[in-house]
């Protein structure tokens, strides 16, 4: 739900107009009762006593607002100010398309380039990815940071580099799907795109940006974290945690960029977004922000949201390009207007935050954008819900979805403990999931549809089954992994099948429907069979990767 604050829209809705065309005369600041708002939504991070972000606001390329909020250092309790550094997250995909751009410009490279013309190390699937593949999240390629985490070797646990995701990208033996078939967020494309940089130009990703890029606009607060070791003036240290339980710092030891890890403020930021409304500045520039504000279309020909670099929708008849952030205890949200020259940049230091909803907060307030009201649909008896209630699964994801009557409601279990709010005749509305339809025949329940946003996943109803001992005794063994050079040993302990990885990972697996399982910790394992009906191997999927084969070995 993205407009949460009607009685803020109610009040600033009076003065907007006064406020823009204010601003257009020259007025580099805004209302009290604006920053006011603004100032209450950070309340609830904690104060001086916790981490806490920074936000920007421009209008028309000036800035009319920088601000800060909580510590950036708790052991030396340095403040937040609107000139500390923080690390972007996957904001600094955009930065890493635009360079791309620019080298194509330049003639060096084109987007539907096959990547094997610059990376013979990443394998042949027998279809063509391209560049722009990389850049808009269709490649099919598994996400680096998905496989490492399933060989144990995820962010924090040791120091990776560019060469090492080139190195997992090479032993891969399948993709998540065809090349340009869907959208599937990866991390992998944009580490990929950065080695693509270096081969082409003899140059650093992080030199050629900062050349093209940073320097002619003046983002002079603004660097790659290329060498996580480098000593950064004003830094912010990340962290987890919360004001009752306490805080640990989590920082990003990685020296893997291009997908993240841009070192910048809020106030660089505005400065880039000046630029994007204002391409002029450099050469090519306007051809360079219609490239990247270009949405992708894949092989069905259905537009996505996604361009290069950067989301591109519209909210009410708004344009909006956005993205978000993630890294360690990092937490970003940069978001532009172009009809109305407006940008905002939410930096934030603690993992807790959601820079998305205090960007929202800023926009609805300065937007004046409509409350949105959900309408729903006639509570079902109990008994009618009956029917609803089963195990569901998608086919693609091989994730499942539990469903129970509780408490008179309908409510799911697995993935999570989530209440659905009916919409209306076998319609219900699904927290994190999105619009759930039931599809009947015969008065029966056949299968579910999940709608988020423009897509639609179809989840089969499937028999939940509850091996026995003796059954789950089939599973057992030892599995090995080409792809992620990795062992594994299932055993049965007690009434369950655990999964067990050196040096001290274990995970119990849970089943659901015939030969599937689930674990939190890992994700969904489907198991396989031979003509004979013996297991012989094992696929985990886990979000961003799909089908990560096991082989037995015993």
């Amino acid at each position: 739900m993205r407009y949460r604050i009607a009685p803020l829209v109610a009040v600033v809705g009076m003065c907007l107009p006064v406020m823009l065309s204010a601003q257009q005369a020259g007025i580099t600041a805004l209302p009290d009762s604006v920053v006011s708002r603004i100032d209450r939504a950070f309340a609830a991070l904690g104060g001086r006593e916790a981490p806490g972000c920074a936000i920007g606001i421009s209008q028309a390329g000036q800035p009319v607002l920088t601000r800060a909020y909580g510590m950036a250092n708790l052991e030396y309790g340095v403040p937040n100010t609107a000139e500390t550094i923080f690390e972007s997250g996957s904001v600094a995909k955009q930065f890493t398309a635009a360079t791309v751009v620019l080298l194509a410009q330049d003639g060096k490279l084109s987007l539907d380039d096959d990547i094997r013309k610059y990376l013979p190390e990443v394998p042949n699937f027998g279809k063509k990815i391209t560049i722009r593949n990389l850049l808009t999240h269709t490649s099919g390629l598994r996400d680096q940071w998905g496989l490492l985490g399933l060989k144990g070797m995820g962010p924090g646990t040791q120091v990776h580099t560019l060469a090492t995701i080139l190195d997992l990208v090479s032993r891969q033996k399948a993709l998540n799907f065809d090349p340009g078939a869907e959208y599937l967020y990866s991390n992998t494309g944009y580490a990929l795109t950065a080695i693509i940089v270096q081969r082409v130009t003899g140059q650093s990703l992080a030199k050629v940006s900062d050349e093209r890029l940073f320097k002619p606009l003046g983002m002079t607060n603004t660097q790659w974290r290329d060498d996580f070791t480098r000593i950064v003036k004003n830094r912010a240290t990340a962290y987890n945690g919360n004001p009752q339980r306490g805080f640990n710092t989590d920082m990003p030891f990685t020296n893997v960029y291009g997908n993240g890890g841009l070192l910048t403020t809020v106030g660089d930021m505005l400065k880039w977004n000046a630029f994007l409304d204002n391409p002029s500045v450099l050469p090519g520039g306007a051809s360079l922000v219609a490239t990247m504000q270009t949405p992708m279309i894949l092989n069905s020909k259905k537009p996505i949201t996604y361009a290069l670099g950067v989301s591109v929708s519209s909210q009410d008849g708004i344009r909006e390009v956005t993205h978000g952030g993630s890294t360690a205890g990092y937490r970003t949200w940069l978001a532009r207007y172009p009809d109305q020259k407006l940008s905002v940049a939410v930096f934030c230091n603690a993992g807790g935050a959601n820079p998305t909803n205090f960007g929202n907060v800023a926009t609805n307030l300065l937007l004046a954008r409509p409350v949105r009201v959900a309408q729903t649909g006639e509570s079902a008896a109990a008994t009618d819900l009956e029917r609803y209630a089963g195990l569901f699964r998608e086919s693609n994801t091989q994730q499942v979805i539990r469903t129970v009557v509780r408490d008179g409601k309908l409510a799911s279990v697995q993935p999570a403990n989530v209440t659905f709010v009916p919409l209306g005749a076998d319609r219900f509305r699904v927290q994190g999931l999105g619009e759930l339809a039931y599809h009947l025949e015969s008065g029966k329940v056949k299968y579910a549809t999940v709608i988020t946003g423009s897509d639609t996943a179809l989840y089969d109803m499937v028999p939940a089954v509850s091996p026995t001992p003796r059954e789950l005794a089939a599973y057992a063994g030892t599995y090995w992994s080409d792809e992620l050079e990795t062992r594994v040993e299932l055993r049965v302990r007690d009434t369950m099948l655990v999964i067990k990885q050196r040096p001290a990972s274990e995970a119990t697996l849970r089943p659901t429907f015939r030969d599937g399982f689930a674990a939190p910790e890992i994700g969904s394992v489907l198991f396989f069979r031979d003509s004979k009906g013996k297991v012989f191997a094992f696929g985990i999927w886990a979000g961003r990767v799909r089908n990560v084969r096991f082989v037995r070995e015993n």
